[in-house]
């Protein structure tokens, strides 16, 4: 099966029946990654699958190897970076570096800047700029980013290495200032939207304004490594977060799902 699969029409408007794309997943933190995704292929769900090391993007390259459906991500997550042994990534990021030229898919990456990861600032901040500079160099990527109170220094690291010309870069559950979100737009990002964001009253609020061509769905699950989740549920998830997404923005849930579905398939498929 192909990333595109077979699940992608649309009849009388019920978007049961169309292929969903998650942008923002973790298929490999369930124990039973591969057989997962074959179910979520069944259920007609794509996924562009965030590793959080380098370690575990080569486990689950090969692990998920036969799932068409599944799109692999090279990550470097910064949790892992401020909890790597020297602080600063350490082995992971030549880990990074290494691998980055065979990987056309990035993430999860970015800064978290929250008061559990605050202390780590600087070792965050040195480390994904060698990460988005190794990304550029390359070109052709596809970056699925993390900010938490971190959105503007993304940016700028994006900005310093113009990192959004000639690589598509996905803010995943965006939570920034307004500014940083026209910032954002400027620079053609895209934005995955999950319950999460659209939990909060900001989320709703950017989720009602972003533009039709930069959105994209997601989950973020499972929530942890070793969680998993039944791929009807998660099939599941994304419609109701298309329906919410659709309602919020007074669209109709088949005409958006379709321009979602476009969009994402132009990201995975090239």
């Amino acid at each position: 099966m192909t990333i595109l699969g077979t699940a992608s029409s649309v009849v009388d408007g019920d978007v049961s029946s169309m292929r969903l794309f998650d942008l923002h997943c973790h298929v490999d933190f369930a124990p039973n990654a591969a057989s997962l995704a074959v179910g979520l292929d069944e259920l007609g769900v794509s996924a562009l699958s965030a590793t959080v090391t380098p370690e575990g993007y080569e486990r689950a390259v090969q692990e998920l190897a036969a799932c068409g459906n599944v799109r692999v991500g090279l990550g470097l997550h910064p949790w892992w970076v401020a909890g790597s042994e020297t602080g600063d990534g350490g082995e992971a990021l030549e880990s990074f570096e290494r691998l980055v030229g065979s990987a056309r898919f990035i993430g999860e990456i970015g800064l978290d800047f929250g008061a559990r990861h605050v202390a780590s600032r600087e070792a965050q901040e040195r480390a994904f700029d060698r990460v988005v500079s190794a990304c550029v160099k390359r070109g052709d990527k596809v970056l699925t980013l993390h900010a938490v109170r971190a959105a503007g220094a993304v940016l700028d690291a994006l900005e310093r290495h113009r990192a959004t010309e000639g690589n598509a870069c996905v803010f995943h559950w965006f939570s920034g200032s307004s500014g940083d979100l026209q910032r954002a737009i400027r620079l053609g990002c895209f934005f995955s939207v999950g319950p999460r964001m659209l939990a909060t009253k900001r989320g709703r609020a950017y989720a009602r304004g972003l533009p039709r061509e930069r959105l994209l769905l997601e989950t973020d699950e499972p929530s942890s490594p070793g969680a998993s989740l039944e791929a009807g549920v998660w099939r599941g998830l994304l419609e109701r977060t298309l329906a919410d997404l659709a309602g919020l923005r007074d669209e109709s849930a088949a005409d958006l799902g379709m321009r979602i579905a476009a969009t994402s398939a132009s990201l995975l498929v090239r």
